[in-house]
């Protein structure tokens, strides 16, 4: 029999980083996309008429590096894919430095326009976000024709690749977690620990990404939640309430507070915390969802949750959900339990525009299940809709 031979397979290759694309610069030093902000510098740091130039460097230094703790890690490394992008765009079309920096606001409108088309509204968006606090790291003006801008990035948003809009998230129910506890086995360490954060993030009305880490190796007793984090108190009307104390957020450099309530059935919190505990034993000073693997613990990672959560699904029959359901489902079982819209804003750590634009953004998800309250509806319809102009 004649042996096929086959042609040796391609080796896998890195996604093309869009860095070589840059002319080489001593103002862009090769660095981490989250240190951008700081040490990709202009070609002229300040105006002119800046008071600050008669300081010394170290006093101008210690404003820099002051400055950039006004972004969480996450956003500065999505604002410096922003910046990669802008400065790209400007080598290709040879824009000297000078126009890039202070920018010339034709220039941001035909970055805008360019990106159209090839990226999501909120891509777009957030690149001339973080090319914007280039600016104000560096103490340059930046003087656009809003009108202009805005009506451009409305634009990108109704231009956006179908692949780039991410489809109506389904939101977790009551009863969707129970389904979900019968398909896992809450003696497994692992499954333990997802159920646990699992109620703990929707009964909190809190985002997943707050109680999970990143990467195994990404924990930090300074950011993450802890056991020691945990405590119990009583709300006006002596109801046992579990307070766990988030040390860094994104919205609260320093610190705040979740909370949930004990809750009748097989998807209560509390229950569902003290077996994670009993099963696990979690460090007091490591991740408070950390679960045992062999003679160590490992922290719940975002993807390691979901993927349990998705095996789940898969057994009872249902497709995988986004994790941002939960708080999705949170907020819509809070209200369809008569809870004033008020309050679920206060539980969630809204500021109020931040809530009415998170109304908004799910009114096509949020709003069927509320057309059998007639009032609850009507609210959501007044917060929801655009007022009359």
């Amino acid at each position: 029999m004649n042996q096929v031979v086959r042609p040796p397979k391609k080796p896998r290759t890195a996604p093309t980083d869009p860095s070589p694309l840059l002319r080489p610069s001593p103002l862009r030093p090769a660095c981490k996309a989250k240190d951008r902000l700081l040490l990709w510098a202009p070609i002229k740091p300040h105006s002119t008429s800046d008071s600050r130039t008669t300081l010394s460097q170290s006093d101008i230094q210690h404003i820099y590096d002051v400055i950039t703790h006004t972004w969480a890690d996450s956003t500065k490394e999505t604002y410096g894919s922003g910046l990669l992008a802008f400065h790209v765009f400007c080598d290709n079309r040879k824009i000297p430095e000078s126009e890039c920096a202070p920018a010339i606001p034709s220039i941001i409108s035909a970055f805008i326009s360019t990106l159209a088309g090839s990226y999501s509204g909120s891509a777009v968006s957030n690149y001339i976000n973080g090319v914007r606090a280039w600016h104000t790291v560096h103490g340059l003006d930046w003087a656009l024709n809003n009108t202009e801008t805005d009506a451009l990035l409305k634009a990108a948003s109704s231009l956006a690749p179908p692949q780039s809009k991410r489809p109506p998230r389904e939101p977790y129910t009551v009863d969707l977690l129970v389904s979900i506890r019968s398909h896992l086995d809450l003696s497994s360490p692992l499954h333990a620990a997802t159920f646990a954060c699992l109620t703990s993030a929707f009964y909190a009305t809190t985002r997943v990404g707050k109680l999970t880490v990143k990467t195994l190796l990404s924990f930090d007793p300074l950011s993450h939640i802890k056991p020691s984090d945990i405590r119990m108190e009583r709300d006006h009307q002596g109801n046992a309430i579990t307070n766990i104390h988030l040390p860094k957020t994104k919205s609260a450099p320093n610190g705040e507070d979740i909370n949930w309530a004990r809750q009748n059935g097989p998807s209560d919190p509390q229950a569902a915390l003290e077996n994670h505990q009993r099963v696990n034993c979690p460090p007091s000073n490591g991740p408070l969802f950390a679960y045992r693997n062999s003679k160590t613990h490992k922290p719940l990672t975002k993807n390691k949750f979901l993927s349990v959560l998705a095996s789940a699904l898969k057994a009872a029959g249902r497709p995988p959900l986004q994790g941002h359901g939960i708080r999705i489902g949170s907020t819509l079982e809070y209200l369809l339990r008569n809870v004033p819209f008020d309050v679920v804003k206060v539980k969630g750590r809204w500021a109020s525009d931040a809530f009415l634009v998170y109304l908004r953004r799910h009114a096509q998800i949020l709003a069927p299940y509320m057309q059998a309250q007639p009032s609850l509806h009507k609210s959501f319809l007044r917060l929801t809709l655009s007022p009359a102009r």
